[in-house]
This record gives structure tokens, sequence and C-alpha cells, in this order.
């Protein structure tokens, strides 16, 4: 170098310090991201998957604060020098081009998935004709050595949780013990803290199958095993009922990135048998499982959201379903997050999926209404809906049920009210606006307001009070006039408000 330049790299070298993150604090906080331990395991199997596992086993096994938890797969494994990359935090920068098949990221996934449940992690894997490579992230030894020390084996006494591999051609075990985040400082002993456990690994079991289910509904794709039994795949769009109403499906581009949106109205629940309606319900149930469902390379980012698109997870629109097929190319322009748990569309592409969610739930809307309304007024007692349907002359038309509660009482009034009451009652029998409510309805359907939506809950309570009052002076008991009013439209949405009715 000549003179110039050594005196040009001097003055740059001058110009900086080497700030290294110190380890005890850093590797603390990589345990923050917001994971919990179905997001934190489903991260696990993405690299399952991206190393061609056809099997994934988990074992959950309970021993108090000695309990612990293992993925193994049946993938190609890694050598020593790729587990030890592997098990570098940031092993891998996200504006790095991937495989188009990676479901990874940000080459933190193991770690910081890892970290958020447990204090130990050990990772053991044997690539095809190799031997084991072991390493060991053990939280508290860095916090004592201040150092970025990656351990080359397993705890003592923790061998036996890796001797399964040694059976297997290639493979990786992802080993997490002392997990103070999933089982803190329970003895073995404690009935609660073990049931606890097992319930996790429920949950766990149903956030597979819903994340997973296209890989599982394959054949010879994939596989998952808890505690030996198999995960069965939860398809949310119901797509082998004959009753579900596949939309049109509609593609558009991204930087010639090409993406897929597929619309889905679910069947009214009388279209389908108990069991099914039950599992279709999914982890979090109707209401919660409407929305945008977002896929990355098959893999279930976004379980039912409206995206922030403007729309709310409303009853009445609890079978719209809509399906989004990306790229791993686009996560940038879909701000894919670390945990791959949330997506945010890119502005270009909010009014055409706002568009395709105000169709969709429209139609789930008139599927809902209108088969609920017939089931219901077909089966209803005479109390339950305070407008009847009738035919008169071959015309349709609307009258006020007379054998309503609150109707009832109103016509029993003393006699000079009575004949005001009745004249009301035909009043508003026939100037029902079923035209302009039938315009509204088809143009804007979003902006119906719901019964008693936004009303404050002493006023909604007012109106329930006057009918348990009437059933009462009828001779109900309290409980049977409480159940009485949860049959009626609309106060079966108020159970709660229901329950606190007495004398």
């Amino acid at each position: 170098m000549s003179s110039a330049g050594r005196q040009s790299q001097k003055k740059q070298d001058e110009l900086f310090d080497i700030a290294e993150p110190r380890a005890s604090a850093m590797i603390e906080s990589l345990r923050a991201f917001g994971y919990n331990i179905q997001t934190a395991i489903a991260d696990l199997i993405d690299n399952s998957i991206t190393a061609k596992a056809k099997n994934v086993w988990l074992e959950f096994s309970w021993n108090g604060t000695d309990s612990f938890i293992s993925i193994r797969d049946d993938g190609k494994g890694m050598s020593e020098g790729e587990l030890v990359s592997a098990m570098r935090p940031g092993s891998q920068s996200p504006l790095e081009e991937r495989d188009q098949d990676d479901l990874g990221r940000f080459g933190l996934g193991l770690k910081t998935a890892s970290f958020s449940q447990c204090r130990r992690l050990t990772v053991a894997s044997r690539t095809r004709g190799s031997a084991t490579a072991v390493r060991r992230w053990d939280l508290d030894y860095v916090n004592q050595t201040d150092q970025w020390r990656l351990l080359r084996s397993a705890a003592p006494g923790s061998e036996s949780r890796l001797v399964e591999l040694e059976t297997m051609t290639a493979g990786t075990i992802v080993l997490w013990e002392c997990m103070d985040r999933v089982v803190g400082d329970a003895r073995a002993s404690d009935r609660g803290a073990h049931d606890h456990f097992l319930e996790t690994a429920e949950t766990v079991e149903h956030h597979l199958a819903m994340v997973f289910h296209r890989f599982l509904e394959k054949r010879n794709c994939l596989k998952i095993w808890i505690n030996g039994n198999p995960v069965k795949p939860w398809d949310p769009f119901l797509v082998d009922e004959k009753a579900t109403q596949a939309l049109p499906e509609e593609k558009f581009s991204i930087r010639r990135r090409k993406l897929l949106v597929q619309p889905y109205v679910l069947p009214h629940h009388s279209k389908i048998d108990q069991g099914t309606h039950t599992r279709a319900a999914g982890p979090a149930g109707w209401n919660a499982q409407q929305g945008f469902y977002v896929y990355r390379n098959e893999r279930l980012l976004v379980p039912g959201d409206w995206l922030g698109l403007g729309f709310q997870k409303e009853e009445h629109c609890k079978l719209a379903r809509i399906r989004v097929d990306l790229p791993n190319s686009l996560d940038d322009e879909w701000n894919i997050d670390i945990k791959k748990s949330r997506a945010r569309p890119p502005a270009s592409l909010k009014s055409d999926l706002r568009r395709i969610a105000r169709a969709t739930r429209q139609r789930a809307v008139e599927i809902y209404r209108h088969r609920g309304k017939v089931i219901a007024r077909e089966n209803a007692e005479k109390h339950v809906f305070p407008w009847d349907r009738k035919i008169r002359r071959g015309k349709i038309f609307y009258s006020i049920n007379q054998e309503h509660p609150l109707v009832q009482q109103a016509l029993n009034l003393p006699g000079e009210h009575k004949s005001t009451v009745r004249a009301l009652i035909r009043l508003l029998e026939e100037t029902v606006p079923v035209q302009q409510i039938w315009i509204d309805a088809s143009t804007d359907p979003e902006k119906h307001s719901q019964p008693f939506e936004g009303t404050p809950t002493k006023e909604v309570l007012e109106v329930i009070n006057e009918i348990y009052r009437t059933f009462r002076k009828n001779g109900l008991t309290p409980a049977q006039a409480r159940d009485r009013i949860l049959t009626m439209e609309p106060f079966q949405h108020f159970e709660t408000l229901v329950s606190r009715l007495s004398d």
C-alpha cells in the first residue's frame, strides 16, 4: 500500500469504534420478541420443512423444573459447520435471496423462538454418512461469562434425550430445557401445573394443525407427531363440503411476483353435521377465525384477520374466509415479522382487497341472515320475534307479533290507552319501509346496524327488564323467565345481562 493509501486507511480507522453488543444483555433481549409457545414451535418446524423432513416428532415430557420439549425431524441434517452457523444469532440476512421453498427469513427463528421459552437450547444434527454434531446455548452460562460461548456438548445428564438421532440416517433434534417460561418453578408433584403442561401440548397441536394444514393434507409430504399421536390437518375453508361456496379467484402481480386471492363462504351450520361445524370453528372460534388467511409458501402466517382494511369481526360475517397465497420474495412488501404471525398488505393492493372482502362479507351475510332466519322462524315459539312475515291477498307484508310479551303488555294497558296503542301498531305495520331497506341492504350492507349496536348497556337492560317483569307476572319462575329471554331475538346475544336479572 502506498504512503497516501496508508494515511487514508489510518484516517478512516480513526472514524469509528467497534461497538459489539454485550453478550449477557443481548441474549436476554432476544427472549422478548413476543413468541408464545405455539408460534415458537411452528417456527422450528419451518426449519424442518426447509430441510425436506417427512416426519417431525414432538415430545412433551413432564418432570417439574426438569421437564423438556424436543423437536426431532428426519430432514437432511446439518454438518458441524452448518450447525455452528445455524446457532449464530442473525445467521442470515433478510436481504439475501433465498430458495423459493425456504420458510425462514431473518436467521433468528431457531434462537429467538427457543430462547423465548427456555434458558437452555441444545441442537444435535447429523447428515448422511457423518457423525452427530452437538451445540448448546446456556443463557445462564452466557450471563456468567458475558461472552458468546457456544458449548460443544449437551448438558450433563441430557445426553439420553438425544440418543434417538443415533438410529437415524440423517436428521436434527432441538431440545428445550430449563423452560422457565413454560413450567416456571413447578414441582413434578404439582397436579395443576402438570395439567397445564398437557393443555399446552393440546394448544400446540391445534395451532400446528392449522398452520401446516396444507403440508399435512398432501400425501407423502409431511407428518407431525406429538407424543406419538399424529396431528390431523385443520382446513379453514371446508373445501370438501358441497355447501361451501368458492368465489372467483383473483391474481395480482407485485414486482412481477404473483399472488393469488381465493375467497370462500362457508356453509350455514344447518348444512353441515355438528361435528364438522364444531371443528370448523377453529382454535379461536367462529367469530375470531373470519377474515383473510395469509399463506407464505403454503405455510399459514395469519389465521383470520381483516388486515387493517377497515372491517370489524362481526357475528353475521363469520362465514367469510379468504385465502391469500404469497411467495417468500414479497416479505418486505407484506411486512412479515420475525415470528411469521403478522402481515400487512402493500398500499397498492388495499383497494382490491377491500373490494374482495366487501363482496365476500356481503355473501356471508346473505347466507347467515337468510338461512338463519328461515330456520329460526320455522322452529321458534310465538314469543321469539317481534315481527311476523305474512301473506295477504297473495302479497307479502310484515306485522307486529301481538304474542310478543312487550306487545301484549302494551295492549293490556288501561282502556283509555288501548285504542292509541292499536292505532300505532297498525300504522307501523302499514308503513314498513321495505323498499328503502332493500336498497340499503343491496348497496351497502356493511352500514346496516345490528340490534342495539352501540346502545348503552343501561338502555338494553331497561328493555330486558320489562320483558322479564312481564314473564314473572305471567307465572314463570326467575330461571324460566331468563331462559325464555335467551331464546328471543336479539337477546340471545346478551347472555351476561340476562344472567344478572332477578326480582
